[in-house]
């Protein structure tokens, strides 16, 4: 399982997704679950399996969302650099001299890099402080506005994402690669999508690869409208804290399970729910760690107020260096939010889901 697991995790991670922008990834997916129908709509969320559910069983919804931190071309300036606009939460400290790639509108792709004034040319102040954001630009090497519209036919509103390729040290099981966030959690729906092929279980599985996740939840708010699940299961490339904590203290670490998430900026999560997947992990010998956070959220921000109040468990894996060009995430890890989902999926009915 884990070398099918590394194989997909790279090439999700590969592909191009901005937020609004994550045809590729959707085209990969499709690829991946060719059993089930899919469905796509206007705002660029994936169905899979909503078209055969039974109505005399719960709908479980796993969850995961296809779009990256990213940027958009704001401006093509008369020197032929390209101003832009954030997409997601970036730390500017964590732009300046990075590499990334630009699709223009024929889905042509160019390599270009944020500009980083050299210390020669900086004086004692500047030296103290972060640029802002809109000081950046991305410098693609050319000399002009019409050396980057008319050579690369690049204009206003076009993507960006980090220019990263994924490698896997097996020696110590451990990935890098970018848009760990949430690739990863991509990887975990569609195989447990292909676990249960052709198997019957108590509740209907629905597969949502939302999008726009990290502008605002958006796909979510939708698909919580559209499909209205009994039970939700988000799987998100969740911030580790060890590379600045102890391991004691630290609760998002590699190697140490599934990250359960009590709390964040947007949501409780609900104790009987954690308290419920805390007993199938310690029953099934799954290696778990519990987070609470004051920052932060997930697509469980807009399922557990929709509706009626959708019961919804979110499922981590901890990714060190979310939200920046380089990601690091151990496959055992991943294994272990796979499993307990795949556990909590096989007991879950109506009954079950009464309770929380």
């Amino acid at each position: 399982m884990k070398k099918q697991l590394v194989k997909i995790a790279e090439e999700y991670s590969n592909l191009f997704g901005a937020p609004g922008y994550e045809d590729e990834v959707i085209k990969r997916i499709k690829e991946d679950i060719g059993f089930l129908d899919t469905e796509r709509d206007s705002i660029n969320n994936l169905y899979a399996g909503l078209a055969s559910q039974d109505p005399s069983k719960p709908t479980i919804v796993l969850d995961c969302h296809t779009d990256e931190v990213g940027f958009m071309v704001e401006n093509v300036n008369e020197n032929g650099n390209l101003s832009f606009l954030p997409l997601g939460g970036w730390y500017v400290g964590n732009i300046p001299a990075s590499s990334v790639v630009v699709k223009n509108t024929k889905g042509e792709k160019y390599i270009g890099t944020v500009n980083s004034k050299p210390p020669h040319f900086m004086t004692d102040e500047e030296r103290k402080i972060l640029p802002e954001m809109s000081e950046l630009t991305i410098d693609l090497g050319t000399v002009s506005y019409d050396e980057t519209v008319g050579i690369y036919g690049i204009e206003v509103g076009n993507p960006v994402v980090p220019d990263v390729k994924f490698i896997y040290d097996d020696k110590t099981g451990v990935m890098r690669g970018k848009a760990f966030d949430n690739r990863l959690g991509c990887v975990a729906v569609t195989t447990l999508l292909n676990e249960f092929k052709g198997k019957k279980e108590k509740c209907n599985l629905v597969g949502i690869y939302a999008s726009q996740e990290e502008v605002g939840l958006r796909g979510a708010q939708v698909a919580a409208n559209r499909v209205k699940p009994d039970f939700v299961i988000i799987f998100e490339g969740s911030p580790a804290d060890d590379s600045f904590k102890d391991r004691e203290s630290s609760h998002g670490a590699l190697k140490k399970g599934v990250q359960l998430r009590a709390m964040d900026g947007a949501m409780i999560s609900n104790p009987r729910i954690l308290k419920y997947a805390k007993s199938i992990a310690e029953k099934k010998g799954i290696k778990y760690q519990v987070i609470a956070r004051k920052a932060g959220s997930t697509n469980g921000a807009k399922y557990h107020t929709a509706q009626k109040g959708i019961p919804v468990l979110i499922l981590g894996i901890p990714t060190r260096y979310a939200h920046t060009h380089y990601s690091y995430a151990a496959v055992e890890d991943l294994q272990s939010a796979i499993e307990l989902a795949k556990e909590i999926i096989k007991e879950l009915d109506f009954k079950k889901i009464k309770e929380f």
